[in-house]
């Protein structure tokens, strides 16, 4: 089946991300992995909350394991496996590759992003890369399924700068918004639409 796209995106799209902006073509590339995996009799997702560096526009937000694709990197896919065992330390021979969900332009940070869904026959032993994530969080993917966990709020991202009503998932205080979110849309329409099947 054809995948939910931008459409499902945009259910969780800050207000100024309304309109799809398409990425240059001089953007950077970055890729991402949405991995699950059994825990506690439960399928289970790993995010992980972002080290707060300076230079990083997106300091302590939560989002999936991954990065820049690097030169070394064979494939975008190959650029996620690598990026996830970096920062969280699961092996790339753990994951087994289920597909891509639809690429995300970041304007902000001129990356697009290409997201990945892997999964793991057993609960990988995760290894924190200290430089590079402040902690690992673990959640029943059937959270994402619920209502209660889909809210709005203002999001100050500058200083001078106020994002007015921003969709958001809360995660037990954890706020998960922006490109993660609009990511996620999708990747909970897709299993939606398994789930019916």
């Amino acid at each position: 089946m054809p995948l939910p796209g931008k459409e499902a995106q945009q259910e969780m799209a800050p207000s100024s991300r309304r309109r799809y902006v398409e990425a240059p073509a001089d953007a950077k590339i970055a890729c991402v992995l949405a991995l699950l995996y059994p825990k506690d009799g439960a399928e289970h997702l790993v995010l992980i909350e972002r080290q707060g560096h300076p230079n990083d526009r997106h300091r302590g937000q939560i989002g999936f394991p991954g990065g820049k694709l690097e030169p070394t990197d064979d494939s975008n896919a190959a650029g996620a496996l690598r990026e996830a065992e970096e920062e969280v330390g699961v092996p790339t021979h753990q994951v087994n590759l289920i597909g891509a969900l639809t690429e995300l332009y970041i304007p902000v940070s001129r990356f697009k992003v290409f997201p990945f869904v892997g999964y793991s026959e057993q609960r990988p032993d995760f290894i924190r890369q200290e430089s590079e994530v402040k902690s690992i969080l673990e959640v029943p993917f059937d959270t994402f399924f619920s209502e209660s966990v889909r809210k709005q709020k203002d999001i100050r991202v500058a200083k001078n700068i106020t994002l007015p009503r921003v969709p958001y998932f809360d995660l037990e205080g954890h706020v998960v918004w922006g490109a993660t979110a609009m990511m996620l849309s999708e990747l909970i329409a897709v299993a939606s639409k398994v789930h019916l099947n």
